[in-house]
C-alpha cells in the first residue's frame, strides 16, 4: 500500500509538472516578452523599421520599402491594410500553374511566383529605357488579393511542437465526423537544408519557420537578396552585389534581426474592459456552442524550453518554452468557401536551390488540395482589422461569419438561426479580441 501512495503521489507529480505552463505577456508597448532585453528588442525593431534604398538593393521588383509598411497597426509587426496581388491560371489538366510575366518589352519572361509585384525601380536616371513593371497578362484568370498579416506573438506560435498541430487536425477530423478536417502542410525549413516542418506561418501556411519567413519577404515584398534567397527574381536594372543583406558588426543579417524581433514581440493584448462586458462573455458562450472555436481555437501551449525545432537549427528559449497563449486559431489549412485557388510557388518561397534538393519530396505533398484552402485567420487583434478574411473583401464580422461556407458551413448556419440579440453578443465578443 505504502508503495502503491508512492508511485501515485509521483505520478501525480509528473503530471502535474508536464502540465504546468506560464501565460504568455501580451501588449501593444513595444517590449520584449523576455527572447531578448529590451534594448536589443528596440535595436531589431530599428532593423524591421528602416527604409531600404536602391544601394541597399531595394527591387528591382517589389511591394514595400519596409517590413514595417505592410506590418504597422497599431504598432511595428501588427497587420495593416496592405494587399499583395497573386495570380495563375489552370493547365489543361486542370491543375494550377503559375504565371508567365512579361517585362522589358517581353525580353524576359518572370516565372516560378504567383506574386505580382506593384512597384519597379526603372525607368530610372540609370537605366532610362528598361521598362520592368509587372502587368498581369489576360491568361491568368486566377487572381487574388491576400491582406497582410500580424506577426505579434508569432513566436509562441514557432514553438507548438508539429505534432500538436497534427493531433489538433485529427482531433478536428474525428470530433466532427469528418466535416471539419484541418490540414498541416509539411514544408522545408530553408536554413536547415534538407530538414521539413508543419507550416504556419502565410495564409497558405507555407513556412515552418521564422527565419524562412523572413528571407522569403525579404526577396519577395523587398526585392532584397539573402543567404536564404540568394538570386533576385530579375537581374535588370540590378547594380547591387549578390546577397545584398550581408552580415553586421554582430554577425547578423537583416533576416537574423527580423526573425528575432517577431520572436520577441508580445502577444496580442484583449481589449479588457470590452472582455468584461456581459453581452462579449454571453457573446464567447455563444462562439463556442455553435462551433466557432473548432478551427479558432482560443488556447495553444508551446513544447518546453530547450526543444530542438526548425531541423535542429533553433532552441526554444526560457520565454518561449511551456507557455499557453490564446490566439483564436489553429494555423490549419481548411476550405472555408473563400480559398483564392492559388496553389504554393515553390520556387518563390524557398529558392530555387531548396526546390531543386527537395523537388522529389515536394512533389509527393498534397499541395494542390490546398489550393482553395486558407489557413484559419487567428483572431487575437482582430478589432484592429477593419477588412476582414484573407482578401480584405468583408467589411463587418457579420458578413466575414456569413461568408463561411464549406467545412464552416454548418457553423454559419447556426449563426443564422440565432436571435439577433445572439448575433450582437458575439459579434461584441469578437469586438474584444
Amino acid at each position: 500500500m505504502r508503495i502503491a501512495i508512492s508511485l501515485g503521489f509521483l505520478c501525480l507529480i509528473l503530471a502535474s509538472s508536464a502540465s504546468r505552463s506560464t501565460e504568455a505577456p501580451t501588449g501593444f508597448d513595444n517590449k520584449s516578452n523576455g527572447v531578448a532585453d529590451d534594448a536589443t528588442h528596440q535595436a531589431d525593431q530599428m532593423k524591421f523599421e528602416e527604409v531600404e534604398q536602391l544601394s541597399d538593393g531595394l527591387g528591382p521588383i517589389y511591394n514595400a520599402q519596409s517590413c514595417r509598411e505592410c506590418h504597422q497597426n497599431p504598432v511595428s509587426g501588427a497587420a495593416s491594410q496592405v494587399t499583395e496581388l497573386r495570380v495563375g491560371h489552370q493547365g489543361r489538366d486542370r491543375r494550377f500553374l503559375n504565371p508567365e510575366i512579361p517585362i522589358a518589352h517581353g525580353a524576359e519572361v518572370i516565372t516560378g511566383r504567383s506574386l505580382v509585384n506593384d512597384r519597379a525601380i526603372c525607368p530610372n536616371g540609370a537605366f532610362p529605357n528598361d521598362e520592368i513593371q509587372e502587368r498581369v497578362p489576360e491568361t491568368e484568370t486566377i487572381r487574388t488579393f491576400r491582406l497582410s498579416l500580424s506577426l505579434l506573438g508569432d513566436g509562441f506560435v514557432e514553438a507548438v511542437a508539429d505534432q500538436t498541430l497534427a493531433d489538433l487536425a485529427d482531433q478536428q477530423c474525428k470530433s466532427s465526423h469528418g466535416k471539419i478536417c484541418g490540414q498541416i502542410l509539411r514544408v522545408p525549413v530553408v536554413e536547415a537544408p534538407g530538414q521539413m516542418g508543419v507550416g504556419r506561418f502565410g495564409w497558405k501556411d507555407q513556412h515552418a519557420s521564422l527565419l524562412s519567413f523572413s528571407g522569403d519577404a525579404y526577396l519577395n515584398e523587398m526585392g532584397i537578396t539573402n543567404r536564404l534567397q540568394p538570386d533576385e527574381v530579375t537581374k535588370l536594372c540590378n547594380t547591387v552585389a549578390e546577397p545584398n543583406d550581408t552580415p553586421g558588426p554582430d554577425g547578423l543579417s537583416d533576416i537574423d534581426h527580423f526573425a528575432r524581433f517577431i520572436r520577441a514581440t508580445k502577444a496580442p493584448a484583449r481589449d479588457t474592459q470590452q472582455a468584461s462586458t456581459a453581452a462579449s462573455k454571453k457573446g464567447w458562450a455563444l462562439f463556442e456552442k455553435i462551433g466557432c472555436g473548432t478551427c479558432h481555437t482560443e488556447n495553444m501551449n508551446t513544447a518546453p524550453a530547450g526543444t530542438k525545432i526548425n531541423g535542429g537549427t533553433f532552441t526554444i528559449p526560457a520565454a518561449l518554452g511551456s507557455v499557453t497563449f490564446h490566439p483564436y486559431g489553429d494555423f490549419l489549412m481548411h476550405d472555408v468557401g473563400t480559398g483564392d485557388g492559388i496553389l504554393q510557388a515553390i520556387p518563390e518561397h524557398y529558392g530555387k536551390k531548396v526546390f531543386l534538393l527537395m523537388s522529389d519530396y515536394m512533389s509527393k505533398q498534397d499541395f494542390e488540395s490546398s489550393r482553395n484552402k486558407i489557413r484559419t485567420a487567428p483572431l487575437w487583434g482582430v478589432r484592429f482589422r477593419p477588412r476582414l478574411m484573407h482578401d480584405g473583401a468583408s467589411l463587418t464580422f457579420h458578413d466575414a461569419i456569413l461568408r463561411h461556407h464549406g467545412e464552416a458551413n454548418h457553423v454559419s448556419q447556426q449563426f443564422e438561426k440565432l436571435k439577433r440579440d445572439d448575433q450582437e453578443a458575439i459579434i461584441e465578443f469578437l469586438k474584444s479580441l
